[in-house]
């Protein structure tokens, strides 16, 4: 990628950027508690959600990508054995897997000042293996660069995701086409 996306400031959900979770999501977002972060084109493409759901299930998952370009870019990376590579990094490179270990416990901090999930991991796979990079991807966006350095080297490897525009429409308008939005 030549430039990440900026950083941008969490901010509480307004009717149109649930309208337009929804639409990412194609199905109405759970325990939505913020926007983490914000696409370039204005939309979310992160979300914060509650660590338990609305009926008291625990959902472990704080920082939840919603863009389905980013999201489909990250598959490809997934499918190309990238989270392999890293885990096997984790192993030999005591920094990398320290700084992972730091951004595990980020990751739980900031779940906890919300609520505790005693005995639930962070996510992702962190803070021994990689799992789901849309997970540290969605932890990167959210926290800012430096947080989580295999988050952050995620996003240097995906396109520009946002320069086709928005991928999902403002509340009243006709949304792009599924083949427009991927």
């Amino acid at each position: 990628m030549d430039t990440p996306p900026p950083q941008t400031e969490p901010t509480a959900p307004t009717d149109a950027d649930i309208h337009a979770v929804r639409e990412q999501l194609n199905r109405v977002p759970r325990g939505l508690r913020a926007i983490a972060h914000r696409c370039p084109c204005g939309n979310p493409d992160v979300v914060e959600t509650a660590p338990r759901l609305e009926d008291g299930t625990p959902f472990p998952t704080l920082y939840y990508l919603t863009c389905p370009r980013a999201a489909s870019a990250i598959g490809t990376l997934e499918a190309g054995g990238v989270m392999k590579e890293m885990t096997a990094r984790l192993g030999t490179d005591p920094e990398l897997a320290a700084a992972y270990r730091s951004a595990h416990e980020d990751y739980i901090a900031r779940r906890d000042a919300v609520e505790v999930l005693q005995g639930f991991p962070s996510a992702g796979g962190m803070p021994d293996r990689v799992k789901c990079l849309h997970v540290l991807v969605a932890h990167s966006l959210a926290a800012g660069p430096g947080v989580n350095p295999l988050g952050d080297e995620a996003i240097a490897m995906l396109p520009e995701w946002w320069r086709k525009g928005p991928c999902a429409s403002p509340c009243g308008t006709e949304a792009p086409s599924r083949e427009e939005s991927v």
